[in-house]
C-alpha cells in the first residue's frame, strides 16, 4: 500500500467515524443517560421523598417529622425533635427539597426542561452529600476517596457517578425521545 492509498484509507475512516460519532452522540448518549437515570435513581429519589410526606392529600405541604430529621438533623436535635421549634426557613427548605425530589427526577424522566432539571439535581446531590457528611456524621468509609482500591463509597464513588450522569444531560440535553425535543420541533415549524 502506498502513502496516498494509506492517507485515503485514514481519511475515509475519519469521515466514517465522525459521522458515526455525531449520529450516536446526538441521540444515543443523552437517551441512555436518561434511561440509566430512570432505572437507577428515579425510584431512589421518589422513595426518599415519600418518607418525608405528611399524612393525607396535602402531605406535601405538611411534612413528616422524618423530613426534618433527614434534612436538618442537628437543628432537629437542638429543637428536641419538635419541628415547630424551627424557623419558616427550615419549613420552606424542607418543602422545596422534598418536592424537588419528586419534580426534578420526573422532568428528567420525560425530558422536559432537562438541562435545568439536571443542574437542579446536581445541586440537590451536593447538598444531600454535605448534609450526610456534616449533619448525619458519615464516616471516612462512607465518604470514601478517589484513586483508592475501593469503589463502593457512598459519596466519593456513587455520587460522583450520579453527578457525571447528570452532567451528560446538562451538556448533551435530553435526546430526541423527550418533551424538550418535541417542543423544539413544534416551535421550529
Amino acid at each position: 500500500m502506498n502513502l496516498n492509498t494509506a492517507k485515503k484509507a485514514v481519511s475515509a475512516f475519519g469521515d466514517f467515524y465522525s459521522r458515526f460519532d455525531e449520529a450516536l452522540s446526538r441521540w444515543l448518549i443523552p437517551t441512555l443517560a436518561r434511561l440509566v437515570f430512570a432505572g437507577v435513581l428515579l425510584m431512589y429519589f421518589w422513595g426518599s421523598a415519600l418518607t418525608k410526606l405528611g399524612e393525607g392529600i396535602f402531605g406535601f405541604l405538611s411534612l413528616s417529622l422524618g423530613a426534618y430529621v433527614q434534612i436538618f438533623p442537628k437543628a432537629m436535635e437542638n429543637a428536641g425533635y419538635d419541628p415547630s421549634q424551627l424557623s419558616v426557613f427550615h419549613d420552606l427548605v424542607a418543602i422545596v427539597g422534598t418536592n424537588s425530589e419528586f419534580v426534578l427526577p420526573f422532568l428528567i424522566l420525560i425530558g422536559l426542561l432537562t438541562r435545568i432539571s439536571a443542574l437542579g439535581m446536581i445541586g440537590f446531590i451536593l447538598v444531600q452529600s454535605i448534609v450526610d457528611i456534616y449533619g448525619h456524621g458519615l464516616g471516612e468509609k462512607d465518604i470514601g476517596a478517589w484513586f483508592d482500591r475501593a469503589s463502593d463509597s457512598l459519596i466519593a464513588d456513587q455520587r460522583a457517578f450520579w453527578i457525571f450522569l447528570l452532567i451528560v444531560l446538562v451538556v448533551k440535553g435530553p435526546g430526541p425521545i423527550s418533551a424538550d425535543h418535541q417542543i423544539m420541533r413544534m416551535a421550529s415549524r
